[in-house]
Formats: C-alpha cells, structure tokens, sequence
C-alpha cells in the first residue's frame, strides 16, 4: 500500500512539474510574440565591451543610460528584413532584460535614422536568429516614429567583444546589428558577429 501511495505522490508531483513548466514555456513565448508585434507608436559614454550573453552583476547595461533621453524599454524602432523573415521590435538599452524581450538600441549610439552609427543588438538565439542569413547586399527597413529609412548591408564580420570600434561615429547614417558568435555555440559565445549598414533611402511619416 504504502508502495503504491508513494508511486501517486511521485506521478502527481511530475504532472504538476509539468505543468508549471509548460505554463513558464506559454509565458515566454507570449511575451516574445507581444513585443514583437508592437505598433510604431504616433510621432514623438565608453562602452568596454559589445553588448551579449554575459549577464552582468546588477541587471543594468554595461553602458550606462541613454544619452537620447531615452529610458531603458521604451520604443525606439521596428527592424525587418523581408528576405530572412526578420521582424524585431526595437528598445532602447542593452541590459538582459531588454534583451530577454526585444532587439535593443545600444545606448549612447545614433537613432536610427539619424546621421551616426545606430547600434542595435539582440540574442542569436531569438530575435537575431535570422541574422544568421543575411548576405551583403540585403536591405533592411527600420522605421521609427519620425519615419522609414532602408539601410543597405556593406559588411558583415566577426569580432570580438571587446572590439568596441565597431560602434565607433560615423559621418554618415550607419545602422550595426550586433550578435553573439558562433551561432551554434553551447553556452556563452566568445565572439560577436556584425552586420554594418549604410542609409540608402528614406520616407517621412
């Protein structure tokens, strides 16, 4: 008797295991799926290392606030790549909870649309998982509050985290997609796989 008591113990406490785990699964997926599909809204310092995977010590960005006047989680654009299937809510910050959720503008960075280097990163596992596919040449639409701008891609490469100059000003309108390389790779990448772009059209809203 007390064999088969404990034997209902152990299979309730596995449907219950599973079932929490399969609620925590519908959570992340719906919180994925509800930043994604954000509307654009009606118009409105020394970084030390790319942003990635290593979680830091207090939960904040590495780079400190926005100089945009910008607060950490609010709109900043929608990224898309038709070809890839690439559709990404845009927030402002680069700390791990905005990554959890979205792409983020790296703080201290141009906007988007904006003359100067807008840096955009994301996790290679999720949001930039279509990263991965893109091919120079490809073009990718961002639009903003203020409008829609296409950005041509120029370069791809691998670099490494601490290679900062890839964020560095330009005199021209840059968008840098950054992600954690390989895309493969078990764990916390080593490297950080870039995309720069050059501003080719855009449209005001």
């Amino acid at each position: 008797m007390k064999h088969h008591e404990s034997l209902r113990w152990l299979e309730r406490g596995l449907v219950a295991l599973g079932a929490a785990l399969a609620l925590w699964s519908a959570l992340t997926v719906a919180e994925a799926g509800f930043f994604r599909s954000l509307p654009v809204p009606p118009a409105r310092p020394a970084l030390a290392r790319l942003p990635g995977e290593e979680p830091s010590s207090n939960g904040a960005s590495p780079i400190g606030s926005s100089s945009s006047g910008l607060r950490a989680g609010d709109w900043v654009a929608r990224l898309e790549v038709a070809r890839v299937d690439l559709a990404a809510t845009v927030l402002e910050g680069s700390d791990d909870t905005t990554l959890s959720r979205a792409a983020g503008h790296i703080e201290h960075t141009a906007l988007p649309g904006r003359p100067g280097n807008a840096g955009i990163a994301a996790h290679r596992d999720t949001i930039f998982r279509p990263v991965r596919n893109l091919r120079i040449g490809d073009v990718m639409t961002v639009t903003t509050a203020d409008g829609t701008y296409d950005y041509r891609i120029d370069q791809t490469m691998i670099v490494n985290p601490e290679d900062v100059y890839v964020l560095d000003p330009t005199e021209h309108a840059t968008l840098t997609l950054v992600t954690c390389y390989p895309f493969t790779f078990i764990g916390h990448a080593p490297k950080r796989f870039i995309v720069k772009a050059s501003l080719v059209a855009e449209r005001p809203r």
